[in-house]
């Protein structure tokens, strides 16, 4: 059963998401509705490869059987910052 639901939202905000929903060919109520399904479903503990996190550092080190992960991030960020 669908259910009317109003949302205080800034208007320029609105409009990208309009734009977007219209670009995409889907209802801003659709898009919405399918994000906080997704924002709502319970994440099973050994579920961390959908996160948006995890995704974005996929691949980032390099996969060296002999180094120990720790170690490379150490090594990586003492190259970055200092």
């Amino acid at each position: 059963m669908d259910t009317k639901l109003t949302l205080t939202i800034e208007e320029t905000v609105i409009a990208k998401a309009k734009k977007y929903a219209k670009k995409s060919e889907r209802s801003l109520s659709d898009i919405i509705e399918n994000y906080l399904i997704a924002l709502t479903q319970e994440k099973e503990v050994g579920d961390l490869e959908s996160t948006t996190i995890v995704k974005s550092l996929k691949g980032t080190f390099s996969n060296n059987s002999n180094l120990n992960y720790k170690d490379q991030l150490k090594n990586e960020l003492t190259k970055k910052y200092l």
